[in-house]
């Protein structure tokens, strides 16, 4: 038996795409009609120049029509420094209120031509965490809460950032600072509650790790308000889950408790419930207030009695990132901030 050979020919494979060449700012000064020197002026928002409206409309079509960015690394090249303000990940649960003011900084921000990013570095707090922050170069750092030491802060320094603001309850050596006092809010919820005649007072506690350097002095603030009083502080630990809730409020009547301030609205909105279900009438056998003013508290009913915090203003702190970043040897500044207010509704 013969066999014959038969070759049969490959399929030639499918062309690659020849890939786009990236667009330059040459290219955009050629599609607009104008000098590279202009492209630069116009899409870094230099202010030195001045670029009439037009001009500025030119530019920035062309650039969205050849799908042409600045590259950041060459224009932190030229700058010296970059524009970037890292925001590392806070080590706690946030709510809401604290959601809302971090979207307002970032957009004032942006407005600065700063690029915000949020930076999350599991298991690192403190200034070990400062050591990854710094392989990024920023040109600022704001810290929430508090860990960060001195070390932390003359490690990022070094790294190239002109600024570190903390936002939290104490000063940093070397930071600038926005202070949070929250004692100011358990006084306040304190001396609403006693003015409306409550003299059993619960405070919660949460029981989720990293509120401590929040809740603390929150409850302080409610011991020294009513200190020299004759009414009775019980700390109320509560984890942030319905079972916790409902333990806590099944022993209620034991506790004897006519007020509880439960730390912010989402804990206040969680016992409230709880407490209903075991029967106990609000604000009848109980007045019950948190903190933060949520849309969500106003649309219970009872209606949650609230204490109302004002926040710095994205812009304000925006502004001292831009003041630090342009003058970063001056001194570091240091607000108190996180003023307070009750909001009485139909829950106290």
């Amino acid at each position: 038996m013969r066999y014959v050979m038969v070759q049969i020919p490959k399929t030639p494979a499918p062309a690659s795409p020849v890939p786009r060449s990236v667009p330059t700012s040459a290219d955009v000064a050629r599609l607009a009609g104008v000098s590279r020197a202009t492209v630069s002026y116009v899409l870094n928002n230099t202010s030195a120049v001045r670029i009439s409206e037009p001009t500025r409309r030119r530019v920035h079509e062309a650039a969205k029509e050849l799908g042409y960015v600045p590259h950041a690394a060459a224009r932190s090249l030229r700058a010296g420094h970059s524009r970037m303000v890292l925001m590392p990940a806070p080590s706690f649960p946030v709510g809401p209120l604290y959601h809302q003011f971090i979207s307002d900084l970032q957009w004032e921000l942006g407005r600065l031509d700063y690029t915000v990013v949020q930076y999350g570095a599991v298991g690192l707090q403190g200034d070990e965490a400062a050591r990854s922050w710094a392989e990024l170069r920023p040109v600022a750092v704001l810290v929430p809460g508090s860990g960060l030491g001195p070390k932390g802060v003359t490690v990022l320094k070094r790294s190239g950032a002109r600024a570190v603001v903390t936002l939290g309850p104490e000063s940093v050596e070397g930071a600038h600072a926005l202070l949070m006092d929250h004692e100011a809010v358990g006084r306040c919820a304190a001396t609403h509650l006693h003015a409306r005649g409550r003299r059993r007072i619960g405070v919660v506690v949460p029981q989720e790790p990293g509120l401590e350097s929040f809740s603390a002095p929150r409850l302080e603030g409610v011991r020294s308000a009513l200190r020299g009083t004759a009414a009775t502080v019980t700390e109320l630990p509560l984890a942030y889950d319905e079972m916790s809730a409902a333990r806590l409020a099944a022993r209620w009547s034991e506790r004897g408790l006519d007020a509880v301030f439960a730390y912010n609205d989402e804990y206040a909105m969680l016992l409230m419930r709880a407490l209903q279900d075991e029967g106990v009438d609000i604000p009848g056998d109980t007045a019950v207030i948190g903190a933060d003013d949520l849309m969500l508290g106003r649309l219970l009913r009872p209606r949650l009695t609230t204490v109302n915090l004002e926040l710095p203003s994205g812009r304000d702190l925006a502004e001292l990132v831009d003041r630090a970043v342009r003058d970063p040897g001056g001194a570091p500044e240091t607000h108190k901030v996180l003023g307070a207010s009750v909001v009485h509704r139909d829950s106290s």
